[in-house]
């Protein structure tokens, strides 16, 4: 999804960045001269409220797998915001940049597989699905039998 745009003008990368929460509208690429190769290419500079100049993000030069297209990737991020702005600017400096955001895929979750008897986490494939014996009877009360019983002999109350 495009947010927004940097064009070249009077010798200076201007633009903005808008999305329904954020509106930044005077936003400058400034170059980052270091020896670092770790170093952004660019730092994203914003004027704040009272007009000081400050850097809300930065750029590093990337390329596509698929295509070799060269673009730029980073964020904005500012104490401000709840969490970090991840953007990619596509096009050169030349012809201006389209800002572009997508939500970054999340690596935190398992797979999204429903576990059946087949594919079962336990060890015996489908017997207990991982969780251990019942505690319910074959009339769902309270089984005197398994697990239960054998915590009732070894825990005082």
């Amino acid at each position: 999804m495009n947010i927004g745009e940097f064009n070249l003008n009077k010798g200076r990368i201007i633009g903005w960045i808008a999305t329904r929460a954020i509106d930044l509208p005077k936003l400058a690429l400034r170059p980052v001269e270091s020896e670092n190769e770790l170093a952004p290419a660019y730092e994203i500079i914003a004027p704040n409220v009272g007009g000081r100049v400050v850097q809300v993000g930065a750029l590093w030069e990337a390329v596509a797998k698929k295509t070799g297209e060269v673009f730029l990737q980073g964020h904005v991020d500012d104490p401000s915001m709840p969490e970090a702005l991840p953007i990619a600017l596509f096009g050169s400096v030349e012809e201006g940049y389209r800002v572009a955001w997508r939500r970054p895929e999340r690596d935190d979750f398992g797979p999204a597989i429903r576990a059946t008897r087949d594919n079962a986490p336990s060890g015996n494939r489908g017997d207990d699905y991982g969780f251990g014996d019942s505690t319910a009877d074959e009339s769902g009360g309270l089984s005197s039998q398994g697990a239960a019983a054998d915590l009732d002999d070894e825990v005082a109350f």
